[in-house]
């Protein structure tokens, strides 16, 4: 089984897991939606990369919630030149469970695919949640 159908074979194991332990009752005083953990990313290929978040969101508990996370990728190419793009992906929180995963699908370079490129660094900057 190739490497990326793995990690994503693993990623939603997670996912399902966390949902489970949320529906549970397992999770902390209500917040406002918050990452579970650092942004995860998937290289798929030269270019093409999944970027995942684990989402908690407590006040979500018992009704549906939904939001976006507004982060910041930077990353560079083969020949060391750096850059940073704003992205943005939308999540749904299940009524009966209090966290959720949300996976962006994203693309970097500058010759459409024809070098390798590399993530450096995923900053989240904004986190949005409101009532579905």
């Amino acid at each position: 089984m190739p490497r990326n159908l793995i990690k994503i074979g693993a990623l939603c194991l997670v996912a399902v897991a966390t949902t489970a332990t949320a529906a549970a009752g397992t999770s902390p005083a209500p917040q406002a939606a918050a990452l579970t953990q650092a942004p995860v990313v998937m290289r798929l290929s030269n270019d093409e990369f999944r970027i995942a978040f684990g989402i908690h969101a407590a006040q979500c508990a018992g009704k549906a919630c939904r939001g976006v996370i507004h982060y910041r990728v930077d990353w560079k190419t083969e020949n060391g030149r750096r850059r940073s793009e704003l992205k943005q992906v939308d999540y749904v929180v299940s009524p009966r469970a209090n966290r959720t995963i949300a996976v962006d699908r994203a693309y970097f370079d500058t010759a459409e695919g024809r070098h390798t490129t590399e993530v450096v660094a995923v900053h989240v900057e904004r986190i949005t949640c409101a009532g579905a």
